[in-house]
């Protein structure tokens, strides 16, 4: 199956709406990709720092609230740091 030229871009596959929040477009509800697409453009250098950004804005309440922020904190920046030892 040829993937469309859309397929894992985040600002294509989870763009920004009107009120600054991401939303799946109409056209994304039909393609039977849509989970593999969108998993994998949360998994580029822009949907990445999305997700730190998710979680910089999440609360954190108690000690195991504030471990497992940190834990997907550290998780997130070695997945960047990963990206970017891939493009040398």
């Amino acid at each position: 199956m040829l993937m469309k030229d859309c397929y894992g871009k985040l600002d294509l596959v989870f763009p920004m709406g009107r009120q600054g929040l991401r939303e799946v477009p109409e056209g994304c509800f039909a393609c039977p990709e849509r989970t593999a697409c969108m998993r994998a453009a949360l998994k580029t250098k822009p949907g990445i720092a999305m997700q730190e950004e998710a979680v910089d804005r999440s609360t954190a309440s108690g000690l195991r609230g504030r471990v497992l922020r940190w834990s997907r904190k550290k998780e997130l920046e070695r997945m960047a740091r990963g990206k970017e030892g891939n493009r040398q």
